[in-house]
């Protein structure tokens, strides 16, 4: 509903100028979920136990709810009032425990001296970018010496702490992995060592001698559970979903390449995935991959192979609400042992 307003707005910016929409918009009271309630409609409640309920009610708080969407409302209450008498206990709990584990992790020494570390590149999942390289090394200090893949150039030496502005170069040179020192392998006899540890994020400088990084990492961890405990208090017990991805789009300029695909050619000379492995890669002018996706079974791709494509183009679509079957040959579909009905 809010994305469709936006559409519609009055204003350039693609907002409106009321009290209702300046609250939800600007975080400070109200969230886009409570003015769907209240405006459109309360839609599917929870259980206490997380069960969805199948009715939904179909009214909103400013039309009022009769006896029955009432009395299912009440479900999504005692959601509310039950996860935050009991999960609030449950997420102190975790807290407790986790700093019992870590309290003895402190910074004891610069330079444990290890050789080991640890390979860090982005997390893509279904071919998208969620977390880049450059946020990922920002902070923490290179194992070994990093290379230009292409000119063989050191674009920074070993033991060197990683800023905004070498992290960036790191991804501009198209480089996918990089080796860092990491907690997991530092060799410090007690606790661990500044420069497997990297940064500290309240001062921006490498972190000093001393610091509890346990109970921070502890704390880190235990505090926002008990945020997500409280969420299901505001929302009301509504139960939400999220949709599936149909399509995918090019983020960057580039050229098309298909990888392990195979592929058939429809009579409209439409192409479509027939095996699960394969992938479609952007690759820039100097070859460098930009981005990789997995291909489902079934997808129709809207490029070829060696195509050039532009940002925002649609690369593949596909109905994820459908298992298909597909054949590679044209010719008569014939039952056998199939009794139609059953």
């Amino acid at each position: 509903m809010f994305d469709e307003m936006e559409d519609v707005a009055e204003g350039g910016d693609g907002r409106f100028f009321n009290s209702v929409y300046i609250m939800a918009d600007s975080g400070a009271r109200g969230s886009k979920q409570q003015i769907r309630q209240l405006a459109g409609m309360r839609g599917l409640m929870a259980k206490p136990s997380g069960e969805i309920i199948e009715t939904p009610i179909t009214s909103n708080f400013r039309e009022g709810l009769d006896v029955l969407q009432y009395f299912i409302s009440t479900h999504g209450a005692r959601k509310g009032l039950a996860d935050t008498a009991l999960k609030t206990a449950d997420s102190g709990y975790l807290t407790r425990r986790l700093v019992d584990v870590a309290q003895d992790v402190i910074i004891s020494e610069i330079d444990c001296g290890t050789l080991d570390g640890i390979e860090s590149k982005a997390i893509v999942e279904s071919g998208e970018i969620i977390e880049p390289l450059r946020d990922r090394i920002i902070g923490r200090v290179i194992l070994e010496a990093v290379h230009d893949p292409f000119n063989g150039e050191v674009i920074a030496e070993a033991n060197t702490e990683i800023g905004e502005d070498l992290a960036s170069e790191i991804q501009e040179a198209g480089i996918e992995k990089v080796r860092i020192r990491s907690v997991l392998t530092c060799a410090s006899r007690r606790g661990v060592c500044a420069r497997c540890y990297g940064r500290d994020l309240a001062t921006g400088k490498l972190v000093e001698l001393g610091l509890a990084a346990g109970v921070i990492a502890a704390q880190s961890i235990g505090e926002p559970g008990t945020q997500l405990t409280m969420r299901t208090f505001h929302i009301g017990g509504t139960a939400s979903r999220v949709s599936q991805q149909s399509t995918l789009e090019s983020k960057h300029a580039g050229t098309a390449r298909y990888e392990g695909v195979q592929l058939v050619e429809k009579k409209d000379r439409s192409l479509v995935v027939i095996n699960r492995t394969g992938s479609l890669v952007i690759q820039d002018s100097k070859g460098r991959d930009r981005e990789r996706y997995q291909l489902v079974y079934g997808a129709n791709l809207q490029v070829r192979d060696g195509q050039d494509v532009e940002p925002g183009q649609t690369l593949v679509e596909w109905d994820p609400y459908t298992f298909s079957i597909l054949t590679e040959q044209s010719g008569a579909v014939k039952f056998k042992d199939i009794i139609e009905g059953l």
